[in-house]
Protein backbone atom coordinates (compact mmCIF):
# COMPACT_ATOMS: atom_id res chain seq x y z
CA UNK A 1 0.00 0.00 0.00
CA UNK A 2 1.46 3.31 -0.99
CA UNK A 3 1.79 6.43 1.18
CA UNK A 4 -0.92 8.17 -0.83
CA UNK A 5 -3.55 5.45 -0.11
CA UNK A 6 -2.53 5.26 3.54
CA UNK A 7 -3.03 9.03 3.96
CA UNK A 8 -6.49 8.84 2.35
CA UNK A 9 -7.63 6.06 4.72
CA UNK A 10 -6.35 7.99 7.74
CA UNK A 11 -8.17 11.14 6.53
CA UNK A 12 -11.53 9.29 6.21
CA UNK A 13 -11.01 7.62 9.60
CA UNK A 14 -10.46 11.01 11.25
CA UNK A 15 -13.59 12.45 9.59
CA UNK A 16 -15.67 9.44 10.70
CA UNK A 17 -14.43 9.77 14.29
CA UNK A 18 -15.28 13.49 14.31
CA UNK A 19 -18.84 12.80 12.99
CA UNK A 20 -19.33 10.00 15.50
CA UNK A 21 -18.16 12.21 18.40
CA UNK A 22 -20.51 14.98 17.21
CA UNK A 23 -23.46 12.61 16.95
CA UNK A 24 -22.74 11.23 20.43
CA UNK A 25 -22.55 14.79 21.74
CA UNK A 26 -25.93 15.73 20.24
CA UNK A 27 -27.46 12.53 21.57
CA UNK A 28 -26.07 13.22 25.02
CA UNK A 29 -27.45 16.78 24.90
CA UNK A 30 -30.90 15.50 23.92
CA UNK A 31 -30.86 13.05 26.81
CA UNK A 32 -29.74 15.82 29.14
CA UNK A 33 -32.48 18.18 27.95
CA UNK A 34 -35.16 15.52 28.32
CA UNK A 35 -34.07 14.59 31.84
CA UNK A 36 -32.14 17.01 34.04
CA UNK A 37 -32.74 20.21 32.04
CA UNK A 38 -36.34 19.45 31.01
CA UNK A 39 -38.03 21.80 33.50
CA UNK A 40 -35.58 24.60 32.71
CA UNK A 41 -36.25 24.48 28.96
CA UNK A 42 -40.02 24.16 29.43
CA UNK A 43 -39.93 27.31 31.52
CA UNK A 44 -37.99 29.12 28.79
CA UNK A 45 -40.48 27.89 26.15
CA UNK A 46 -43.35 29.10 28.30
CA UNK A 47 -41.69 32.51 28.38
CA UNK A 48 -41.41 32.58 24.60
CA UNK A 49 -44.84 31.16 23.64
CA UNK A 50 -47.69 32.17 25.94
CA UNK A 51 -50.67 30.18 24.71
CA UNK A 52 -52.63 29.03 21.71
CA UNK A 53 -55.66 31.16 20.87
CA UNK A 54 -58.68 30.32 18.74
CA UNK A 55 -59.23 32.64 15.81
CA UNK A 56 -63.03 32.57 15.49
CA UNK A 57 -64.51 32.26 12.02
CA UNK A 58 -66.94 34.98 10.99
CA UNK A 59 -70.45 33.52 11.00
CA UNK A 60 -72.21 33.70 7.65
CA UNK A 61 -74.99 36.18 6.93
CA UNK A 62 -78.69 35.46 6.56
CA UNK A 63 -80.07 37.41 3.61
CA UNK A 64 -83.54 38.17 2.28
CA UNK A 65 -84.58 37.27 -1.26
CA UNK A 66 -83.15 40.55 -2.59
CA UNK A 67 -79.80 40.11 -0.85
CA UNK A 68 -80.54 42.49 2.03
CA UNK A 69 -78.99 41.61 5.37
CA UNK A 70 -81.37 40.01 7.88
CA UNK A 71 -78.75 38.65 10.32
CA UNK A 72 -75.06 39.45 10.35
CA UNK A 73 -72.07 39.19 12.68
CA UNK A 74 -70.90 42.69 13.52
CA UNK A 75 -67.48 43.30 15.11
CA UNK A 76 -67.26 44.06 18.81
CA UNK A 77 -64.18 44.21 20.98
CA UNK A 78 -63.05 42.90 24.36
CA UNK A 79 -60.49 45.21 25.94
CA UNK A 80 -57.27 43.73 27.36
CA UNK A 81 -54.02 45.28 28.56
CA UNK A 82 -50.47 43.96 28.74
CA UNK A 83 -49.50 46.09 31.75
CA UNK A 84 -45.91 44.75 31.60
CA UNK A 85 -44.87 46.04 28.18
CA UNK A 86 -41.31 47.42 28.58
CA UNK A 87 -42.20 50.88 27.26
CA UNK A 88 -44.38 51.60 30.29
CA UNK A 89 -41.48 50.87 32.66
CA UNK A 90 -38.75 52.93 30.96
CA UNK A 91 -37.19 55.82 32.86
CA UNK A 92 -38.83 54.86 36.15
CA UNK A 93 -42.35 54.47 34.72
CA UNK A 94 -42.32 57.96 33.21
CA UNK A 95 -44.68 57.04 30.33
CA UNK A 96 -47.01 55.17 32.67
CA UNK A 97 -47.18 58.02 35.18
CA UNK A 98 -47.68 60.60 32.43
CA UNK A 99 -50.79 58.96 30.93
CA UNK A 100 -52.44 56.82 33.64
CA UNK A 101 -54.94 59.55 34.57
CA UNK A 102 -56.09 60.35 31.03
CA UNK A 103 -56.26 56.64 30.20
CA UNK A 104 -58.43 55.91 33.25
CA UNK A 105 -60.70 58.86 32.55
CA UNK A 106 -61.26 57.89 28.90
CA UNK A 107 -61.93 54.24 29.76
CA UNK A 108 -64.54 55.28 32.31
CA UNK A 109 -66.18 57.78 29.95
CA UNK A 110 -66.33 55.59 26.83
CA UNK A 111 -67.13 52.20 28.39
CA UNK A 112 -69.29 53.67 31.14
CA UNK A 113 -69.24 50.77 33.60
CA UNK A 114 -66.71 51.94 36.24
CA UNK A 115 -65.24 55.16 37.62
CA UNK A 116 -61.88 56.51 36.52
CA UNK A 117 -60.56 55.76 40.03
CA UNK A 118 -61.49 52.10 39.60
CA UNK A 119 -59.59 51.88 36.30
CA UNK A 120 -56.56 53.70 37.71
CA UNK A 121 -56.30 51.31 40.67
CA UNK A 122 -56.86 48.26 38.45
CA UNK A 123 -54.17 49.21 35.91
CA UNK A 124 -51.67 50.43 38.52
CA UNK A 125 -51.89 47.15 40.46
CA UNK A 126 -51.48 45.10 37.25
CA UNK A 127 -48.48 47.20 36.19
CA UNK A 128 -46.72 46.70 39.53
CA UNK A 129 -47.30 42.95 39.35
CA UNK A 130 -46.11 42.74 35.74
CA UNK A 131 -49.49 41.32 34.62
CA UNK A 132 -49.60 40.54 30.91
CA UNK A 133 -53.22 39.65 30.20
CA UNK A 134 -55.50 42.02 32.13
CA UNK A 135 -59.14 42.23 31.01
CA UNK A 136 -60.12 45.82 31.58
CA UNK A 137 -63.92 45.41 31.37
CA UNK A 138 -66.53 42.68 31.15
CA UNK A 139 -68.45 44.85 28.70
CA UNK A 140 -67.78 44.66 24.99
CA UNK A 141 -67.33 47.85 23.02
CA UNK A 142 -68.40 48.56 19.46
CA UNK A 143 -66.38 49.88 16.54
CA UNK A 144 -67.22 53.55 17.24
CA UNK A 145 -66.17 53.20 20.88
CA UNK A 146 -62.90 51.65 19.76
CA UNK A 147 -62.19 54.55 17.41
CA UNK A 148 -62.93 56.98 20.23
CA UNK A 149 -60.55 55.23 22.61
CA UNK A 150 -57.85 55.20 19.95
CA UNK A 151 -57.80 59.01 20.22
CA UNK A 152 -56.38 58.68 23.74
CA UNK A 153 -52.75 59.96 23.72
CA UNK A 154 -51.35 56.72 25.16
CA UNK A 155 -53.46 54.26 23.12
CA UNK A 156 -52.73 56.24 19.94
CA UNK A 157 -49.03 55.36 20.37
CA UNK A 158 -49.84 51.74 19.57
CA UNK A 159 -49.94 48.41 21.38
CA UNK A 160 -46.17 48.23 22.01
CA UNK A 161 -46.30 51.44 24.06
CA UNK A 162 -49.75 51.34 25.67
CA UNK A 163 -50.19 47.59 26.06
CA UNK A 164 -53.87 48.06 25.09
CA UNK A 165 -55.24 45.16 23.02
CA UNK A 166 -58.60 45.23 21.20
CA UNK A 167 -59.62 41.58 20.83
CA UNK A 168 -62.27 41.35 18.13
CA UNK A 169 -65.35 39.19 18.69
CA UNK A 170 -68.46 38.92 16.54
CA UNK A 171 -71.89 39.96 17.85
CA UNK A 172 -74.91 38.59 15.98
CA UNK A 173 -77.15 41.42 14.88
CA UNK A 174 -80.68 41.25 13.44
CA UNK A 175 -81.03 43.99 10.87
CA UNK A 176 -84.85 43.76 10.91
CA UNK A 177 -84.90 44.30 14.66
CA UNK A 178 -87.57 42.11 16.29
CA UNK A 179 -89.20 41.13 12.96
CA UNK A 180 -89.28 37.38 12.20
CA UNK A 181 -87.13 36.71 15.28
CA UNK A 182 -88.56 33.24 15.95
CA UNK A 183 -88.06 32.18 12.34
CA UNK A 184 -84.57 33.59 11.81
CA UNK A 185 -83.57 32.20 15.20
CA UNK A 186 -80.83 32.95 17.70
CA UNK A 187 -77.34 31.79 18.64
CA UNK A 188 -75.59 30.92 21.89
CA UNK A 189 -73.18 33.78 22.57
CA UNK A 190 -70.80 31.47 24.42
CA UNK A 191 -70.53 28.71 21.81
CA UNK A 192 -71.41 30.78 18.74
CA UNK A 193 -73.76 28.05 17.48
CA UNK A 194 -77.42 28.43 16.47
CA UNK A 195 -80.04 27.46 19.05
CA UNK A 196 -83.34 28.18 17.28
CA UNK A 197 -84.83 28.85 13.84
CA UNK A 198 -82.75 29.10 10.69
CA UNK A 199 -79.65 29.82 12.79
CA UNK A 200 -79.96 26.30 14.21
CA UNK A 201 -81.17 24.53 11.06
CA UNK A 202 -78.26 25.78 8.94
CA UNK A 203 -75.65 26.11 11.69
CA UNK A 204 -73.16 23.77 9.99
CA UNK A 205 -73.07 26.10 6.97
CA UNK A 206 -73.21 29.40 8.87
CA UNK A 207 -70.63 28.77 11.59
CA UNK A 208 -67.53 28.18 9.42
CA UNK A 209 -64.31 26.74 10.87
CA UNK A 210 -62.23 28.44 13.54
CA UNK A 211 -58.52 29.02 13.03
CA UNK A 212 -55.64 29.05 15.50
CA UNK A 213 -53.01 31.61 16.48
CA UNK A 214 -50.07 31.52 18.87
CA UNK A 215 -49.35 34.38 21.28
CA UNK A 216 -45.58 34.54 20.86
CA UNK A 217 -42.88 36.78 22.21
CA UNK A 218 -40.94 38.58 19.52
CA UNK A 219 -38.05 40.57 21.00
CA UNK A 220 -39.52 42.79 23.70
CA UNK A 221 -43.17 42.35 22.76
CA UNK A 222 -45.86 39.72 22.21
CA UNK A 223 -47.61 39.14 18.91
CA UNK A 224 -50.37 36.83 17.69
CA UNK A 225 -48.99 34.61 14.94
CA UNK A 226 -51.65 32.83 12.86
CA UNK A 227 -50.95 29.13 12.40
CA UNK A 228 -54.30 28.00 10.93
CA UNK A 229 -56.43 30.46 8.98
CA UNK A 230 -60.13 30.67 9.96
CA UNK A 231 -62.69 29.73 7.29
CA UNK A 232 -65.70 32.05 7.39
CA UNK A 233 -69.22 30.62 7.26
CA UNK A 234 -71.45 30.52 4.18
CA UNK A 235 -74.34 32.92 3.62
CA UNK A 236 -77.96 31.71 3.67
CA UNK A 237 -80.36 33.27 1.16
CA UNK A 238 -83.96 33.15 2.39
CA UNK A 239 -87.28 33.56 0.61
CA UNK A 240 -88.25 36.40 2.96
CA UNK A 241 -88.83 39.83 1.47
CA UNK A 242 -87.80 42.47 4.03
CA UNK A 243 -90.39 44.99 2.83
CA UNK A 244 -93.25 42.49 2.84
CA UNK A 245 -92.09 41.21 6.24
CA UNK A 246 -92.45 44.72 7.63
CA UNK A 247 -95.95 45.04 6.12
CA UNK A 248 -97.13 41.70 7.55
CA UNK A 249 -95.65 42.26 11.02
CA UNK A 250 -96.97 45.79 11.42
CA UNK A 251 -100.45 44.90 10.11
CA UNK A 252 -100.76 41.95 12.48
CA UNK A 253 -99.44 43.97 15.42
CA UNK A 254 -101.89 46.79 14.79
CA UNK A 255 -104.86 44.39 14.76
CA UNK A 256 -103.64 42.52 17.86
CA UNK A 257 -103.46 45.80 19.73
CA UNK A 258 -107.00 46.68 18.61
CA UNK A 259 -108.59 43.40 19.73
CA UNK A 260 -106.17 42.78 22.64
CA UNK A 261 -105.39 39.24 21.54
CA UNK A 262 -103.09 36.91 23.49
CA UNK A 263 -101.09 36.07 20.38
CA UNK A 264 -101.29 36.12 16.62
CA UNK A 265 -99.47 34.74 13.61
CA UNK A 266 -99.53 35.63 9.95
CA UNK A 267 -97.75 34.02 6.98
CA UNK A 268 -97.57 35.26 3.39
CA UNK A 269 -96.46 32.74 0.74
CA UNK A 270 -96.01 32.75 -3.02
CA UNK A 271 -98.66 30.47 -4.48
CA UNK A 272 -96.66 28.85 -7.26
CA UNK A 273 -93.26 28.52 -5.58
CA UNK A 274 -94.06 27.96 -1.90
CA UNK A 275 -91.63 30.75 -1.00
CA UNK A 276 -92.54 32.26 2.37
CA UNK A 277 -92.24 36.00 1.81
CA UNK A 278 -93.13 37.00 5.37
CA UNK A 279 -93.85 35.26 8.67
CA UNK A 280 -94.88 37.00 11.89
CA UNK A 281 -95.48 35.46 15.34
CA UNK A 282 -96.45 37.93 18.04
CA UNK A 283 -97.20 37.27 21.72
CA UNK A 284 -98.44 39.70 24.32
CA UNK A 285 -95.47 40.07 26.65
CA UNK A 286 -95.64 40.78 30.41
CA UNK A 287 -94.93 44.45 29.62
CA UNK A 288 -98.13 44.60 27.56
CA UNK A 289 -96.25 45.08 24.30
CA UNK A 290 -96.24 42.52 21.49
CA UNK A 291 -93.07 40.69 20.49
CA UNK A 292 -91.79 37.46 18.95
CA UNK A 293 -91.73 34.64 21.51
CA UNK A 294 -93.27 31.39 20.18
CA UNK A 295 -93.40 30.23 16.55
CA UNK A 296 -97.18 29.75 16.46
CA UNK A 297 -97.13 29.24 12.69
CA UNK A 298 -95.75 25.72 13.19
CA UNK A 299 -97.55 24.87 16.45
CA UNK A 300 -100.66 22.65 16.44
CA UNK A 301 -104.11 24.10 17.19
CA UNK A 302 -107.72 23.11 16.58
CA UNK A 303 -108.44 24.92 13.30
CA UNK A 304 -112.17 25.54 13.69
CA UNK A 305 -114.23 26.26 10.59
CA UNK A 306 -111.26 26.53 8.24
CA UNK A 307 -111.30 22.70 8.43
CA UNK A 308 -114.79 22.63 6.85
CA UNK A 309 -113.17 23.01 3.44
CA UNK A 310 -111.04 19.92 4.13
CA UNK A 311 -114.00 17.83 5.32
CA UNK A 312 -116.17 18.93 2.42
CA UNK A 313 -113.45 18.20 -0.14
CA UNK A 314 -113.03 14.68 1.28
CA UNK A 315 -116.78 13.99 0.92
CA UNK A 316 -116.86 15.42 -2.60
CA UNK A 317 -113.85 13.31 -3.64
CA UNK A 318 -115.66 10.28 -2.23
CA UNK A 319 -118.72 11.13 -4.35
CA UNK A 320 -120.81 11.48 -1.17
CA UNK A 321 -122.00 15.02 -1.87
CA UNK A 322 -122.09 17.66 -4.65
CA UNK A 323 -121.61 21.40 -4.43
CA UNK A 324 -125.30 22.07 -5.26
CA UNK A 325 -126.79 19.37 -3.05
CA UNK A 326 -128.99 20.76 -0.29
CA UNK A 327 -129.09 20.44 3.49
CA UNK A 328 -131.67 21.80 5.93
CA UNK A 329 -130.76 23.72 9.10
CA UNK A 330 -132.84 25.14 11.94
CA UNK A 331 -132.65 27.92 14.51
CA UNK A 332 -132.72 25.29 17.22
CA UNK A 333 -129.52 23.34 17.94
CA UNK A 334 -129.15 19.99 16.21
CA UNK A 335 -128.66 17.10 18.57
CA UNK A 336 -126.60 14.21 17.23
CA UNK A 337 -126.51 11.55 19.93
CA UNK A 338 -124.48 13.13 22.79
CA UNK A 339 -123.29 16.19 20.86
CA UNK A 340 -125.22 19.42 20.36
CA UNK A 341 -124.41 21.43 17.22
CA UNK A 342 -125.25 25.13 16.90
CA UNK A 343 -124.76 27.83 14.27
CA UNK A 344 -123.36 31.32 14.69
CA UNK A 345 -126.17 32.60 12.44
CA UNK A 346 -129.15 30.39 13.34
CA UNK A 347 -132.13 30.26 10.98
CA UNK A 348 -134.64 27.81 9.58
CA UNK A 349 -133.58 27.37 5.96
CA UNK A 350 -132.19 25.08 3.31
CA UNK A 351 -128.64 25.68 2.11
CA UNK A 352 -126.83 24.37 -0.89
CA UNK A 353 -123.45 22.90 0.02
CA UNK A 354 -121.87 25.97 -1.61
CA UNK A 355 -123.94 28.32 0.56
CA UNK A 356 -123.30 26.26 3.69
CA UNK A 357 -119.55 26.77 3.15
CA UNK A 358 -120.00 30.50 2.55
CA UNK A 359 -122.07 31.04 5.70
CA UNK A 360 -119.95 28.51 7.63
CA UNK A 361 -122.86 26.51 9.03
CA UNK A 362 -121.76 24.01 11.68
CA UNK A 363 -125.08 22.19 11.55
CA UNK A 364 -124.97 21.84 7.77
CA UNK A 365 -121.41 20.45 7.73
CA UNK A 366 -122.09 18.10 10.63
CA UNK A 367 -125.15 16.72 8.83
CA UNK A 368 -123.30 16.37 5.50
CA UNK A 369 -120.33 14.51 6.98
CA UNK A 370 -122.25 12.25 9.39
CA UNK A 371 -124.64 11.17 6.65
CA UNK A 372 -121.75 10.52 4.31
CA UNK A 373 -119.60 8.57 6.76
CA UNK A 374 -121.88 7.23 9.46
CA UNK A 375 -120.33 3.98 10.66
CA UNK A 376 -117.17 4.50 8.58
CA UNK A 377 -115.00 6.92 10.52
CA UNK A 378 -111.88 5.21 9.22
CA UNK A 379 -112.82 5.97 5.63
CA UNK A 380 -113.41 9.64 6.40
CA UNK A 381 -110.06 10.16 8.15
CA UNK A 382 -108.14 8.27 5.48
CA UNK A 383 -109.75 10.43 2.81
CA UNK A 384 -108.82 13.57 4.72
CA UNK A 385 -105.21 12.41 5.06
CA UNK A 386 -104.99 11.71 1.31
CA UNK A 387 -105.68 15.38 0.70
CA UNK A 388 -102.24 16.19 2.19
CA UNK A 389 -103.43 18.40 5.08
CA UNK A 390 -101.34 16.36 7.54
CA UNK A 391 -98.14 16.30 5.45
CA UNK A 392 -95.15 17.86 7.17
CA UNK A 393 -94.29 21.43 6.27
CA UNK A 394 -91.66 24.08 6.97
CA UNK A 395 -88.82 21.63 7.57
CA UNK A 396 -86.54 24.70 7.67
CA UNK A 397 -87.91 25.49 11.14
CA UNK A 398 -86.61 23.19 13.92
CA UNK A 399 -89.38 21.96 16.19
CA UNK A 400 -92.14 22.38 13.61
CA UNK A 401 -95.06 20.22 14.66
CA UNK A 402 -97.22 18.03 12.42
CA UNK A 403 -100.95 17.40 12.35
CA UNK A 404 -102.76 15.10 14.76
CA UNK A 405 -105.76 13.59 13.00
CA UNK A 406 -106.73 10.24 14.52
CA UNK A 407 -109.46 7.80 13.51
CA UNK A 408 -112.22 8.10 16.14
CA UNK A 409 -114.20 5.20 17.49
CA UNK A 410 -117.55 6.73 16.60
CA UNK A 411 -119.34 8.96 14.13
CA UNK A 412 -120.19 11.41 16.94
CA UNK A 413 -116.58 12.59 16.95
CA UNK A 414 -116.67 12.90 13.16
CA UNK A 415 -119.60 15.32 13.52
CA UNK A 416 -117.27 17.65 15.48
CA UNK A 417 -114.32 17.02 13.19
CA UNK A 418 -116.41 18.29 10.29
CA UNK A 419 -115.99 21.86 11.55
CA UNK A 420 -112.53 21.68 13.05
CA UNK A 421 -112.70 20.17 16.52
CA UNK A 422 -110.98 16.94 17.65
CA UNK A 423 -108.30 17.58 15.01
CA UNK A 424 -105.00 19.41 15.38
CA UNK A 425 -103.07 21.11 12.56
CA UNK A 426 -100.57 23.96 12.34
CA UNK A 427 -101.37 27.28 10.65
CA UNK A 428 -98.61 26.46 8.16
CA UNK A 429 -100.36 23.23 7.19
CA UNK A 430 -103.63 25.08 6.67
CA UNK A 431 -101.74 27.56 4.51
CA UNK A 432 -100.24 24.74 2.45
CA UNK A 433 -103.68 23.15 1.93
CA UNK A 434 -105.41 26.36 0.83
CA UNK A 435 -102.42 27.21 -1.33
CA UNK A 436 -103.00 23.90 -3.15
CA UNK A 437 -106.57 25.01 -3.89
CA UNK A 438 -105.27 28.32 -5.24
CA UNK A 439 -102.71 26.33 -7.26
CA UNK A 440 -105.42 24.22 -8.96
CA UNK A 441 -104.70 21.23 -6.73
CA UNK A 442 -100.90 21.25 -6.85
CA UNK A 443 -99.59 21.11 -3.28
CA UNK A 444 -96.26 22.88 -2.68
CA UNK A 445 -94.20 22.53 0.48
CA UNK A 446 -93.57 25.94 2.09
CA UNK A 447 -89.90 26.87 2.00
CA UNK A 448 -87.71 29.50 3.67
CA UNK A 449 -84.26 29.04 2.08
CA UNK A 450 -83.31 29.03 -1.61
CA UNK A 451 -79.50 29.11 -1.63
CA UNK A 452 -76.36 28.60 0.41
CA UNK A 453 -73.62 30.87 -0.94
CA UNK A 454 -69.91 31.46 -0.56
CA UNK A 455 -69.68 35.06 -1.68
CA UNK A 456 -71.25 35.07 -5.14
CA UNK A 457 -70.82 31.32 -5.63
CA UNK A 458 -73.89 29.14 -5.00
CA UNK A 459 -72.81 26.14 -2.91
CA UNK A 460 -76.26 24.58 -2.68
CA UNK A 461 -79.62 25.42 -4.25
CA UNK A 462 -83.07 24.35 -3.03
CA UNK A 463 -85.84 23.92 -5.58
CA UNK A 464 -89.57 24.14 -4.99
CA UNK A 465 -90.80 20.78 -3.68
CA UNK A 466 -94.11 19.35 -4.87
CA UNK A 467 -95.87 17.39 -2.11
CA UNK A 468 -98.77 16.26 -4.30
CA UNK A 469 -99.30 16.84 -8.00
CA UNK A 470 -103.01 17.12 -7.28
CA UNK A 471 -104.87 16.86 -4.00
CA UNK A 472 -108.22 16.32 -5.71
CA UNK A 473 -110.03 16.19 -9.07
CA UNK A 474 -110.14 19.48 -10.93
CA UNK A 475 -113.96 19.45 -10.73
CA UNK A 476 -113.75 19.23 -6.93
CA UNK A 477 -111.19 22.05 -6.76
CA UNK A 478 -113.33 24.27 -9.00
CA UNK A 479 -116.43 23.59 -6.90
CA UNK A 480 -114.63 24.41 -3.65
CA UNK A 481 -113.34 27.65 -5.17
CA UNK A 482 -116.94 28.76 -5.72
CA UNK A 483 -117.66 28.45 -2.01
CA UNK A 484 -114.43 30.26 -1.05
CA UNK A 485 -115.36 33.06 -3.46
CA UNK A 486 -118.75 33.45 -1.77
CA UNK A 487 -117.13 33.64 1.68
CA UNK A 488 -115.73 37.04 0.66
CA UNK A 489 -118.05 38.26 -2.07
CA UNK A 490 -121.56 37.11 -1.13
CA UNK A 491 -122.84 40.07 0.88
CA UNK A 492 -125.75 38.09 2.35
CA UNK A 493 -123.99 34.88 3.40
CA UNK A 494 -120.21 35.39 3.25
CA UNK A 495 -118.57 35.45 6.68
CA UNK A 496 -115.72 37.62 5.35
CA UNK A 497 -117.78 39.88 3.07
CA UNK A 498 -119.37 42.96 4.66
CA UNK A 499 -120.91 44.29 7.82
CA UNK A 500 -124.60 45.11 7.43
CA UNK A 501 -126.86 47.43 9.44
CA UNK A 502 -130.52 47.87 8.61
CA UNK A 503 -129.97 46.22 5.25
CA UNK A 504 -127.08 48.53 4.31
CA UNK A 505 -123.35 47.86 4.00
CA UNK A 506 -121.52 49.79 6.72
CA UNK A 507 -118.07 48.23 6.53
CA UNK A 508 -115.98 45.74 4.56
CA UNK A 509 -114.20 42.69 5.88
CA UNK A 510 -111.93 40.91 3.35
CA UNK A 511 -113.48 42.66 0.34
CA UNK A 512 -111.16 45.10 -1.41
CA UNK A 513 -111.46 47.59 -4.27
CA UNK A 514 -107.92 46.80 -5.33
CA UNK A 515 -107.75 43.02 -5.36
CA UNK A 516 -110.12 40.04 -5.32
CA UNK A 517 -109.53 37.72 -2.35
CA UNK A 518 -111.06 34.28 -1.79
CA UNK A 519 -110.75 32.24 1.37
CA UNK A 520 -112.35 30.89 4.53
CA UNK A 521 -112.96 32.11 8.06
CA UNK A 522 -112.73 30.06 11.22
CA UNK A 523 -113.72 30.74 14.82
CA UNK A 524 -112.96 28.02 17.38
CA UNK A 525 -113.66 27.88 21.08
CA UNK A 526 -110.49 27.36 23.10
CA UNK A 527 -110.13 24.19 25.15
CA UNK A 528 -109.26 24.89 28.79
CA UNK A 529 -108.95 22.26 31.49
CA UNK A 530 -110.80 19.73 29.36
CA UNK A 531 -113.73 22.05 28.57
CA UNK A 532 -114.43 24.48 25.74
CA UNK A 533 -114.80 28.08 26.82
CA UNK A 534 -117.64 30.03 25.21
CA UNK A 535 -115.85 33.26 26.07
CA UNK A 536 -112.44 32.48 24.56
CA UNK A 537 -111.99 32.01 20.82
CA UNK A 538 -109.32 31.61 18.18
CA UNK A 539 -110.02 33.50 14.94
CA UNK A 540 -108.62 32.63 11.52
CA UNK A 541 -108.82 33.71 7.90
CA UNK A 542 -106.87 31.93 5.19
CA UNK A 543 -107.13 32.84 1.53
CA UNK A 544 -105.41 33.72 -1.72
CA UNK A 545 -105.16 36.66 -4.12
CA UNK A 546 -105.67 37.85 -6.81
CA UNK A 547 -108.50 35.34 -7.08
CA UNK A 548 -108.40 35.32 -10.90
CA UNK A 549 -104.72 34.37 -11.01
CA UNK A 550 -103.45 33.61 -7.50
CA UNK A 551 -99.96 34.88 -6.75
CA UNK A 552 -100.03 34.81 -2.95
CA UNK A 553 -101.68 32.80 -0.19
CA UNK A 554 -101.99 34.24 3.30
CA UNK A 555 -103.17 33.09 6.72
CA UNK A 556 -103.87 35.19 9.80
CA UNK A 557 -104.73 33.68 13.19
CA UNK A 558 -105.48 35.59 16.41
CA UNK A 559 -105.90 33.86 19.76
CA UNK A 560 -108.30 35.01 22.49
CA UNK A 561 -109.30 38.54 21.45
CA UNK A 562 -110.87 40.44 24.36
CA UNK A 563 -112.50 43.51 22.83
CA UNK A 564 -116.24 43.04 22.30
CA UNK A 565 -117.38 42.67 18.68
CA UNK A 566 -114.38 40.76 17.37
CA UNK A 567 -115.03 38.83 14.18
CA UNK A 568 -112.82 36.43 12.20
CA UNK A 569 -113.90 37.87 8.86
CA UNK A 570 -113.45 41.47 9.91
CA UNK A 571 -110.30 41.12 12.02
CA UNK A 572 -108.31 38.29 10.45
CA UNK A 573 -109.88 38.79 7.02
CA UNK A 574 -109.19 42.51 7.37
CA UNK A 575 -105.51 41.82 8.11
CA UNK A 576 -105.22 39.69 4.95
CA UNK A 577 -107.03 42.40 2.93
CA UNK A 578 -104.60 45.11 4.06
CA UNK A 579 -101.63 42.85 3.37
CA UNK A 580 -103.01 41.96 -0.07
CA UNK A 581 -103.53 45.61 -1.02
CA UNK A 582 -100.05 46.63 0.13
CA UNK A 583 -98.45 43.58 -1.46
CA UNK A 584 -99.85 44.20 -4.93
CA UNK A 585 -98.83 47.85 -4.61
CA UNK A 586 -95.35 46.71 -3.60
CA UNK A 587 -94.77 44.00 -6.19
CA UNK A 588 -97.18 45.10 -8.96
CA UNK A 589 -99.20 41.90 -9.39
CA UNK A 590 -101.21 43.44 -12.19
CA UNK A 591 -98.87 43.81 -15.14
CA UNK A 592 -101.27 46.09 -17.01
CA UNK A 593 -101.62 48.39 -14.01
CA UNK A 594 -105.43 48.15 -13.86
CA UNK A 595 -107.23 48.03 -10.53
CA UNK A 596 -110.06 45.65 -9.74
CA UNK A 597 -113.28 47.13 -8.40
CA UNK A 598 -115.79 45.58 -6.04
CA UNK A 599 -118.56 43.62 -7.66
Amino acid sequence: MGDKQRNTIVRFAVIFIIIAIGFLGVLAKIILIQTKERDQWLAIAEGQVRNDQIVPATRGNILDCEGKLLCSSMPQFVLYMDAAVPALSLHHDSLFNLYIDTLSTDLSRVIGDHSSTYYKNLITTAHRRGQHNLRLSKKRINYLQRKELEQNPLISRGQNYSGIIFQEVKQRMRLLGPLATRTLGSINNETGHGTTGLEKKYDEYLCGKDGMSVRQRVGDRYENVTVIEAEDGYDIVTTIDAELQDIVSETLKSRLERVEGDWGCCVLMETQTGHIKAIANLDKLPSGAYGEYINHAVTMVEPGSTFKTVALMAAMEDHRVGIYDTVSVTKAPWQYFSVTHTDAHPKDTIYTVRSALAVSSNIALAKIITRAYEGSANRFVNKVLKLGIADSVASDIPGAQTALIKVPNDTVTISKMSYGYSVMVTPMQLLMFYNAIANDGRMIRPMLVTDIKDGDEVIKHFDTEVVKRSIARSSTIDAIKLGLHDVVWDNHLGTASVRMWNGKVVDYKAQSELVHIAGKTGTAQILENGRYSGRKHRMTFVGYFPEENPQYTCICMINHPKVWGYDAGYDCGGVVRIIAEKTIANVDCYKDGTLLKRK
